[in-house]
């Protein structure tokens, strides 16, 4: 990975949707902003989602981020709140998809291997390691701490897959000679 990356992470919600945003150089990270957006469940669906869209599109204008990373939701047992929580998914992955940037979706066992180094720690090992990995960040709420677990998730994969990227681009170059 070339140069300063600008990333920001989405924990997708309804009631909360947390955004992180970090700069990554190889493999330092800094922490920019993070925070929370609170929608009113009081009212009408359409007008959450909309509302969900029009904070994050000013979030993205404010922070500029050069890529999006978002956590992919599971699957759990009340299919009317599966349903809703991926309406407002929808309204997260089409926020940066409309600034035009690439937008990586992770899984939450991958985010907390990554972060961790374990696919099913619990939350607070999570905030532990982004108060190490985010050095004096006070983390305010438990949905800006995963947005920024998924940031730090895709600045660790974009760093890996550009280094495998390389070395084949510099194999291929080799087996030509």
């Amino acid at each position: 990975m070339a140069g300063v990356q600008r990333i920001i992470g989405l924990d997708p919600g309804l009631r909360a949707t947390g955004w992180g945003v970090i700069e990554a150089e190889g493999n330092r990270l800094r922490h920019i902003a993070h925070g929370t957006i609170r929608i009113n469940p009081d009212e009408e669906l359409a007008y959450r989602l909309r509302f969900l869209h029009d904070a994050l599109t000013e979030v993205l204008a404010e922070w500029r981020p050069l890529a999006a990373a978002v956590e992919e939701t599971f699957v759990n047992q009340n299919p009317a709140s599966t349903l809703k929580l991926g309406q407002a998914r929808g309204v997260v992955l089409l926020a940066p998809a409309q600034a035009g940037l690439p937008v990586a979706e992770y899984a939450p066992n991958l985010i907390k291997k990554a972060v961790v180094g374990v696919g099913h720690a619990e939350k607070d090992q999570v905030h532990a390691m982004l108060k190490r990995l985010l050095p004096g960040v006070v983390i305010k709420g438990a949905d800006a701490a995963d947005a920024l677990a998924v940031a730090i998730t895709h600045a660790h994969l974009a760093t890996t897959q550009s280094r495998i990227r390389a070395a084949e681009t510099a194999a291929f170059i080799q087996a030509g000679r």
